[in-house]
């Protein structure tokens, strides 16, 4: 009899450990769910490690006088007056080959609101006429052909990091420096309204 009474004991415990093996386990999964929409949600503000050195809003950008890829001259100050976006790439840039075709886009659907100016870091003039074919940069583009450190644009404007984005107002201040692309779109939503 003591030996029944001995099993039952038992498989009480084992009802018990079980219920509370299943309350445990779902505690956990409802946790790891928490933190895993958590994780999917956030959005990393890539700014904060990358466009430390650029100008910062409200400053007056530097003008500039660069050789288009037919060696005319662009000068900066022809679009006084104009919202400006300035978009530093290169055509070795795996970062600035993705966004290239939002940028385009962008450059699509603002472009009687927003003068965009495209300024690489290619040092080979044949590669960066490519780049700009085969993603149909229309706009104006313009480069030194040298490297983003040797660059004085790069040092003009604090870009440490491609792809990087400038928006001028008709003044020719910073309303935005980023390396977003999500950024850059929304802030021309708001200007263009």
């Amino acid at each position: 009899m003591a030996e029944i009474a001995d099993r039952r004991t038992d498989y009480k415990i084992e009802i018990k450990d079980k219920m509370m093996m299943k309350k445990m386990l779902m505690a956990a999964l409802m946790l790891l769910s928490a933190v895993g929409v958590k994780a999917q949600t956030a959005v990393v503000d890539e700014d904060v490690q990358y466009a430390t050195e650029l100008l910062k809003i409200g400053t007056v950008a530097p003008t500039f006088s660069l050789k288009q890829p037919d060696g005319t001259i662009f000068h900066s100050t022809s679009l006084k007056g104009k919202i400006v976006v300035l978009d530093f790439w290169a055509s070795w840039c795996p970062d600035c080959r993705k966004d290239l075709p939002r940028v385009v886009k962008l450059w699509n659907e603002y472009k009687d609101c927003v003068a965009f100016v495209g300024i690489s870091f290619d040092t080979d003039k044949t590669n960066w006429e490519n780049a700009i074919k085969k993603y149909g940069l229309g706009y104006i583009n313009v480069s030194e052909l040298k490297k983003m450190r040797e660059s004085a644009i790069a040092k003009a404007y604090g870009v440490h990091w491609i792809p990087s984005t400038y928006i001028l107002d008709k003044d020719g201040k910073v309303v935005l420096g980023t390396v977003m692309i999500d950024k850059l779109e929304k802030t021309l939503r708001e200007l263009c309204k």
